[in-house]
């Protein structure tokens, strides 16, 4: 057994760190901060009627956890990967699953600034389920979007759309909202379930550094204050460029942007993200498939104008 042993992270320094891994002669990465562990392949209990890639369930530390063969996910034909293969432990989106690999390499550390966002040209067919590529001495390596997968597999898993029909109709119309999503399907789910919800003057953006060149051009304008352009930001955590902990950062050590309600919206919601968050001044910091709540506090921040704490970072949810 492998235990993965994390390096703290100064909050908003835009670094992150990698445990790579490979699938034959593929080599991929994941966050850190997605990772509980890793272990060696252990025996697999099948389920009836599952999605085709996944292989079953194991039971690790008194916990059943359904296990996702990656290799046929991608569509790698792998030889030998029953005998020799690596389970990597994942907790996001409130909830944990196994995904199978060939072997893990180690832990890399760098800059989000050395992730470049997918090539067609360099992915190929596997642009769609990529999040950003790192290009190093030695390899390619490509991050997975480990959400998208997951929401592939299991749709209920991920953002509860039907939960904004439940949302009681306000005059959500000019609002502005700037967002930082790096994934496209969730961009677009995302952009869909606040236009359903009445915000529908929605300014999307692929990164953090994307919508940080925005905010300064805002900044720069000489007819309108920030907050007249943008009511609200909200961000991812994991993006190319420029994550969303090192765009808070920047926001809120501005003199003119400080006072831009944030929230974050991502998969990595935890105890020790939230602590880092809340130091950087987010408003709010809610997990991904809570739609409705995001609206929710929102509402709270841009139409009932509750007075925000930012010097203490706000509420957190």
């Amino acid at each position: 057994m492998k235990e993965i042993s994390k390096i703290l992270l100064k909050s908003g320094t835009n670094e992150l760190e990698i445990v790579e891994f490979n699938i034959g002669k593929n080599y991929f990465g994941i966050n850190v901060a997605k990772i509980k562990e890793v272990v060696r392949k252990t025996d697999i209990t099948e389920i009836p009627n599952t999605h085709p890639c996944v292989s079953g369930v194991i039971k690790h530390r008194n916990k059943i956890i359904t296990v996702v063969n990656l290799p046929k996910y991608l569509n790698l034909s792998i030889d030998h990967l029953e005998e020799n293969s690596f389970f990597i432990i994942t907790y996001f989106n409130q909830i944990t699953i196994a995904f199978q690999v060939s072997s893990v390499i180690g832990i890399n550390r760098l800059s989000w600034k050395d992730v470049e966002k997918p090539d067609a040209n360099l992915c190929g067919e596997l642009e769609s389920n990529i999040s950003g590529i790192i290009k190093n001495s030695e390899n390619v390596i490509a991050i997975l979007d480990f959400e998208k997968i997951i929401f592939d597999i299991s749709p209920r898993t991920g953002i509860q759309v039907l939960d904004i029909k439940t949302i009681e109709p306000r005059e959500r119309r000019n609002k502005p909202i700037l967002i930082a999503e790096d994934s496209q399907m969730l961009a677009k789910i995302l952009e869909e379930c606040l236009k359903e919800a009445g915000y529908d003057d929605l300014t999307i953006t692929s990164n953090g550094k994307e919508a940080w060149d925005i905010l300064q051009e805002v900044e720069n304008r000489q007819d309108k204050k920030p907050y007249e352009i943008f009511s609200c930001v909200i961000t991812d955590i994991e993006m190319p460029q420029m994550d969303g902990h090192h765009l808070i950062k920047c926001i809120k050590e501005d003199a003119i942007l400080k006072d831009l309600p944030v929230v974050i919206f991502s998969s990595l919601i935890s105890e020790q993200i939230m602590e880092k968050g809340k130091k950087l001044g987010a408003n709010a910091q809610i997990s991904k498939p809570e739609i409705k709540k995001l609206v929710e506090v929102i509402d709270s921040m841009i139409l009932s104008k509750v007075e925000t704490n930012t010097k203490s970072g706000g509420e957190i949810i």
